[in-house]
């Protein structure tokens, strides 16, 4: 059975993984099929290249992605595509669908960017009477 997972290469440390096409009794590291695709998780925002058609020419053979790598398609967005693809429907469908769903990841990134800011500000607000010892106040004069 052939099962898509992940390669780990890379430094110690900063590992790089590969997506591969692999037999499910050959160890993690060890002998593939082919290589289909590339993580970097240390990258900001984390990189994924996935090479779409060899993805999908294994998946219509039979292969199995691992729930890493399933996670890893569903933020590129081509399980949504796959899973359309599936379903029977139509080219222009799956453009439409496929185009929303970049959109919403667009104003996602944004929402979380402002979300940020947000945080950050009410992080600073509420440290800064804190901050601030109050002052002791003086004896009163006979």
């Amino acid at each position: 059975m052939v099962k898509l997972r992940l390669r780990r290469e890379g430094k110690k440390a900063h590992p790089i993984y590969k997506v591969v096409a692999t037999d499910t009794r050959s160890p993690r590291d060890g002998r593939f099929l082919e290589t289909v695709g590339q993580y970097d998780p240390h990258a900001n925002p984390a990189v994924i290249a996935v090479k779409e058609a060899r993805v999908e020419f294994w998946l219509r053979k039979g292969a199995q992605p691992s729930d890493t790598v399933r996670s890893l398609l569903r933020r590129t967005g081509f399980w949504l595509r796959w899973t359309l693809i599936r379903q029977g429907k139509d080219e222009a469908t799956i453009a439409k669908v496929t185009e929303r769903w970049t959109m919403q990841q667009a104003d996602r990134q944004t929402r979380e960017k402002d979300r940020k800011v947000r945080r950050a500000e009410r992080k600073k607000k509420l440290a800064a009477p804190a901050a601030e010892p109050a002052a002791p106040e003086a004896p009163a004069a006979a």
